[in-house]
């Protein structure tokens, strides 16, 4: 599944190499040993990342070093706090991420785009490429993606992550969905 995945997110030139050609959707944790039965924190799931950062890595894809946790940023105004950050070595970039455990919702989209800006601002060196945000959600919602600054943005993605397999019946009623979505798409 994860190489179709991958794949999924190949453009036609395949020797190039773009976050967008990285970046996966769904994400499957289940490596974290967290119960989907169970209402889990973002400190949780943070937590259980930097156990299991071996495996996340490679479920995250090719590329990616661990940079921090909590990273500490520091406005004239405010203090923010970045969940995760990664650079990309591949693509000369900074990668951060932003778990939550909920619905994705226009909040997230705005909060993930501004620690972006201040990333490129405040520590961004002159040799790396804009910085990337990813907002790992539980849920994630296409019609705020569709209406939102990710419909536009390059840098910006919302993923979903899923913290175990789904059950044989769940990727049926998944395939069905993208199907009917992909013929509403084409017009077909």
């Amino acid at each position: 599944m994860a190489f179709e995945r991958v794949l999924e997110h190949k453009s036609v030139d395949t020797k190039a190499d773009t976050i967008q050609n990285l970046i996966k959707d769904p994400y499957i944790f289940e490596f974290l040993g967290l119960s989907a039965e169970t209402k889990n924190s973002e400190r949780s799931i943070e937590s259980s990342i930097i156990d299991h950062l071996q495996q996340f890595l490679l479920e995250f894809g090719k590329g990616f070093a661990f940079v921090a946790r909590q990273q500490h940023i520091v406005t004239d105004t405010s203090d923010f706090y970045i969940d995760l950050v990664f650079y990309n070595y591949i693509l000369k970039c900074f990668v951060i991420i932003d778990l939550k455990t909920g619905a994705l919702s226009h909040q997230d989209i705005g909060q993930i785009d501004m620690y972006v800006r201040m990333y490129d601002d405040l520590k961004k060196g002159e040799s790396d490429q804009p910085t990337v945000g990813i907002l790992l959600c539980s849920e994630k919602d296409e019609t705020i993606v569709k209406y939102s600054v990710l419909a536009d943005k390059k840098s910006v993605f919302a993923s979903q992550y899923l913290l175990y397999m789904p059950k044989e019946e769940d990727l049926k009623a998944l395939v069905e969905s993208d199907i009917q979505k992909f013929n509403l798409e084409n017009e077909i």
